[in-house]
């Protein structure tokens, strides 16, 4: 597969990010395959997919050229869905810059398969390396290497810890990878795989987070077979898009102080070197060396079978990293929910509370008015007792100044009483107001014509009318109209 150039790729994004669709066909064929594979897989394929997540799928598929819907699904949830910067990772991972979470900081540590390992080795084409003692020399070589490594790592460990390591310390580590880079391109060629543009950690951390095969090469100019292999093996074309698609590409010189690092780590006993490194049961491990000059076919075929077999692994990591996130996917859905029931009980609790409350404040309210009523009535009953005294003695019905009054109340009951015109309107209205059947509030009305007889001070005027003064003469029939009826 031929990668999209950087320049098609950021174009392509623009137009998808900001149009929000993609302007190719293919991508729109391929959507209604998707979605018919979706449909008869149900539930997004098992993938768990929103229909957003679908469609950034998709896209993200085109804008990439990444066949495989899980790899694309990876991605983009590591990113937690942002499809530009997703894009731009890819992007920038493509031309060979590390990803922005790429780091230094405790690189995941390397072991070597040496059960199942791929172990490819080529004599120097100078003869060097062959014959019988060449022969016996690798063989002892080898299985000193496997048994004695564990101990002559400790025993160096040791010594550096005691007399400090003599060669000079590593100061700028990316610097090493990229003079080596500008060497090699002006040495050999601008037509090679792309070299990852960092150092071995941030390599390693990129390969495990990308779930891809880490490819080591370390190089030795002074080696017999170097120029001929760079020159014609790592500048073939389909040396290079394979390369390109299925591994991160890291060299080194090997005299550079990160390469004095990583060969003594990998310990080649001949240049040029190739290690192949890939996340196996969690861990990252070496799962073939090469060493020695190979053409071209030899590469591709030794590559493919590395790829071939160890690819499950890459494979089972993502669908372990794909559950996972599901699971945590159900969990947070679940925690969601929890805290959403949890957030629904509290309101009804609270709402409960609330009615309660109101309920309780009402009730409080209610009996207040209650006694407050009782209060006034009992005011007024004993203010009515109390006002007795204001009610003036019944003249004789012979005294000349006597006026006899009838009062109809509001209840039908007439009740009558002598005045005299000299007493004042609040005479009568005390005797409505103490009488048993008298109402709290009321007003005192004349029949023909029908007026209102003003029987208490107020403000707009302190003196009240005597009853001649009201015009009121001899016999009167007055009406007692209850204000509070």
């Amino acid at each position: 597969m031929v990668f999209p150039t950087g320049n098609e790729m950021s174009q392509r994004l623009k137009y998808t990010v900001d149009v929000g669709i993609s302007c190719e066909m293919s991508a729109y064929f391929r959507h209604l395959y998707f979605i018919g594979l979706m449909d008869y897989l149900g539930d997004n394929g098992g993938m768990g997919l929103t229909p957003d997540q679908t469609d950034k799928v998709l896209q993200f598929q085109d804008l990439t050229g990444i066949e495989d819907m899980s790899v694309c699904r990876d991605v983009l949830q590591r990113h937690q869905w942002n499809l530009e910067v997703a894009v731009q990772e890819q992007l920038n991972i493509r031309e060979g810059r590390p990803s922005v979470y790429a780091t230094e900081a405790r690189p995941p540590a390397v072991i070597s398969d040496h059960l199942t390992q791929h172990i490819f080795f080529t004599p120097p084409t100078d003869g060097s390396g062959s014959g019988i003692r060449g022969f016996i020399r690798d063989i002892v070589g080898f299985f000193w290497s496997i048994c004695y490594s564990t101990i002559f790592a400790i025993f160096s460990l040791g010594c550096r810890i005691l007399r400090g390591n003599d060669r000079e310390v590593i100061t700028n580590p990316i610097e090493d990878v990229m003079s080596f880079i500008r060497s090699y391109e002006e040495k050999y060629s601008n037509y090679h795989p792309v070299f990852y543009q960092g150092t071995y950690s941030q390599a390693l951390n990129d390969a495990k987070r990308e779930l891809k095969f880490l490819l080591v090469y370390l190089h030795k100019d002074d080696a017999v077979d170097t120029a001929n292999f760079c020159r014609t093996t790592l500048s073939n074309s389909q040396v290079i898009i394979y390369i390109n698609t299925n591994f991160f590409f890291w060299g080194v010189g090997a005299s550079s102080g990160e390469g004095y690092k990583v060969t003594q780590l990998y310990k080649p006993r001949n240049y040029p070197f190739l290690a192949v490194v890939v996340l196996k049961d969690s861990r990252m491990t070496i799962v073939s060396r090469m060493e020695g000059y190979c053409d071209p076919e030899v590469l591709m075929q030794r590559l493919m079978g590395v790829v071939t077999d160890y690819d499950i692994n890459l494979r089972q990591a993502r669908q372990d990293r794909m559950a996972q996130n599901l699971n945590r996917s159900i969990r947070q859905h679940q925690d969601e929910a929890f805290l959403e029931s949890l957030r629904a009980d509290q309101e009804k609790d609270r709402l409960r509370e609330e009615q309660k409350r109101l309920i309780e404040e009402e009730e409080k309210l209610r009996q207040k008015q209650i006694l407050e009523e009782q209060q006034r009535r009992d005011d007024i009953a004993r203010d009515k007792v109390e006002s007795v005294h204001k009610v003036p003695t019944e003249p004789d019905e012979r005294h000349p100044d006597a006026i006899h009054i009838v009062i109809k109340l509001p209840s039908g009951i007439r009740i009558d009483r002598r005045f005299l015109k000299t007493h004042s309107l609040e005479a009568i209205y005390y005797f409505v107001y103490c009488h048993p059947e008298g109402p709290d509030n009321f007003e005192i009305t004349t029949n023909f014509p029908k007026r209102i007889l003003r029987c208490q001070s107020t403000e707009s005027r302190d003196t009240v009318y005597t009853l001649e003064q009201a015009g009121l003469r001899n016999r009167e029939l007055l009406f007692v109209n209850d204000l509070d009826a």
